[in-house]
C-alpha cells in the first residue's frame, strides 16, 4: 500500500500546528483538556495524474481546523489562533510559499 503524498502533506500540517497550539498554550497560560485538529484540502486528481493538462498540480485549497475543550476565554482562542498560525513552520512555509532548487545527479 502506498502513502498519497497529498495526505503526508496534510498530516504534517495537523501534526505541526496541533504541537505549536500545546506549545504556545503552554506559554501564554491556557489549559486545554483536550483538541482535535483537523485538515483537508481540495485537488483535482487529473492534474497529479497527468489525465489533463488544464488541471493544476496540487491543492488549490487546504482547510485547518480546531475543536478545543478548554476553559480558555474568546480573546485567549483568538490568541491561540494568531501565534499558532504565526509559529507553525509548516503552516508558514505553505503561507508564504519557498524557493526551492532541484538537483539530479547520474551515480
Amino acid at each position: 500500500m502506498q502513502v498519497c503524498s497529498g495526505d503526508m502533506l496534510l498530516q504534517a500540517l495537523v501534526a505541526c500546528a496541533g504541537v505549536t497550539l500545546s506549545a504556545v498554550a503552554t506559554a501564554i497560560g491556557v489549559n486545554i483538556k483536550d483538541s482535535i485538529v483537523e485538515a483537508e484540502g481540495d485537488l483535482d486528481f487529473r492534474g497529479t495524474l497527468g489525465v489533463s493538462k488544464e488541471a493544476p498540480v496540487g491543492f488549490k485549497a487546504i482547510r485547518l481546523s480546531f475543536i478545543l475543550d478548554s476553559d480558555a476565554t474568546a480573546d485567549q482562542i483568538q490568541t491561540l489562533a494568531k501565534l499558532t498560525e504565526r509559529y507553525c513552520v509548516v503552516y508558514q512555509t505553505l503561507v508564504k510559499g519557498v524557493q526551492i532548487e532541484t538537483e539530479f545527479n547520474k551515480q
